[in-house]
């Protein structure tokens, strides 16, 4: 465990600080590979014929029972890291029968059965209109189609639930009770049956885009309905500014904001310790201040005049990354002659960026509210109130996707940001 000593008897470890403040490790995107074609190594190959693209299918045999059906997948499952997952069918001919069917099937499903005639499997089919979900019974759910309709099937991971489309509208939804990977599945079971199939490569007739936005709005109106305690907002913002040392930015805030909220008396409320944060705060300023300016020197000599505890330890974290800085701060002018001609597009780029400076400054701010003898609890140190609230709403959500068979999209503070400001202009 990393640990500096304070002259209150305890260690705040700096390995929990967060030397990348914000969210950037929970923003990474993963959205899996996508299904692009059809397999034709896992289908029912004789009883069909697949196009040269992998993109069409037809069924070119006379069927004669339920195991002559002509099924192919996907070349890979559904992703599951996103909100919705979709695709389309074009009926280019229903056949003799229009024995066709869309839908999804797990990778040990029977190729010579209908989609959802197995268990773990779910269809719609096009001759009944019926909806098969693992039984040999269908169940009444939707118009039957035919030669020159668009089918399509999704996943809704954030309600669980399969939805299916025809010619561009919703025709239902049926609860998702099957975990592990889906393959996208289509199945023709008659005579000159031919469907083409789109993974996306061209525009859908379903506006997925826009039911994806609704599927969003719904789960902001339910956040909308929580009830929060009074002027919370206010105080997660105030807290943030006490505890990194942004004084005069906090000033100006109370100023802005005397005149539109009512005073809250009370000194420590939902978790937020006010008293805590404003510990020392004109020093914070001032050291963050001259770390955002480089200059070194004068952190020491304020180091020792005010917190000379901080410097005693010269094995901590602390102290070694107080002399990395300043050394830093020595070659940062010479460093074009001494090794890149561009230091800013070197491998050391990052050391460069004035955002180092912030990374060594809040490592100090941390360290100077852990001089504070009525601090209660030194964890508090090293995130503000409103950063541990945003690490316990991702934890939450990947809780969530875990119940889910880790199944939906991640938590990207970046997005639901972006989302607010599209939602305000």
């Amino acid at each position: 465990m990393i640990s500096d000593q304070d002259s209150g008897g305890f260690s705040l470890d700096l390995s929990k600080f967060s030397f990348r403040r914000g969210t950037d490790d929970m923003d990474v995107e993963e959205v899996g590979e996508l299904p692009t074609r059809l397999n034709t190594i896992n289908s029912s190959g004789g009883f069909l014929v697949v196009s040269t693209d992998k993109l069409s299918v037809q069924y070119t045999s006379v069927n004669l029972h339920g195991h002559d059906v002509g099924v192919v997948q996907a070349n890979c499952p559904a992703p599951v890291k996103r909100l919705v997952y979709y695709f389309e069918i074009f009926v280019k001919n229903a056949g003799a029968k229009g024995q066709i069917a869309i839908g999804f099937t797990t990778e040990n499903f029977k190729m010579r059965r209908q989609p959802g005639w197995e268990a773990n499997s779910y269809g719609y089919h096009g001759d009944d209109g019926l909806l098969y979900r693992g039984l040999g019974k269908g169940e009444t759910f939707g118009p039957t189609f035919t030669s020159g309709d668009t089918i399509g099937g999704g996943i809704n991971y954030a309600s669980q639930e399969f939805f299916f489309t025809k010619n561009g509208k919703l025709v239902g939804t049926v609860y998702k009770d099957v975990k592990g990977p889906l393959f996208p599945t289509i199945a023709v079971h008659s005579q000159n049956e031919e469907v083409n199939v789109n993974f996306g490569q061209k525009p859908f007739v379903f506006g997925i885009e826009a039911f994806a936005l609704e599927e969003r709005m719904k789960q902001q109106m339910m956040i909308e309905k929580t009830s929060l305690p009074l002027n919370i907002s206010h105080r997660l913002v105030r807290s943030y500014l006490q505890h990194y040392g942004y004084q005069d930015t906090l000033n100006s805030f109370d100023l802005a904001s005397k005149s539109t909220l009512p005073p809250i008396p009370v000194a420590q409320e939902n978790g937020i310790d006010e008293q805590a944060d404003a510990y020392a705060l004109s020093h914070r300023k001032i050291l963050r201040q001259l770390m955002n300016s480089g200059d070194l020197d004068s952190v020491f000599g304020k180091l020792r005049d005010w917190y000379p505890q901080i410097l005693q330890n010269k094995s901590s974290t602390i102290f070694f990354l107080l002399h990395c800085q300043k050394y830093i701060e020595l070659v940062r002018d010479c460093i074009a002659l001494l090794a890149y001609e561009e230091p800013m597009k070197s491998p050391v780029a990052y050391l460069l960026d004035l955002c180092q400076r912030e990374v060594v400054a809040d490592a100090l701010n941390s360290m100077v509210l852990s001089t504070n003898p009525r601090l209660k609890d030194p964890e508090s140190c090293l995130q503000s109130c409103l950063e541990r609230l945003l690490r316990q709403l991702t934890a939450c959500c990947f809780e969530r996707r875990s119940l889910n068979g880790d199944q939906g999209e991640t938590f990207q503070l970046h997005r639901v940001l972006q989302s607010e400001e599209e939602g305000k202009s």
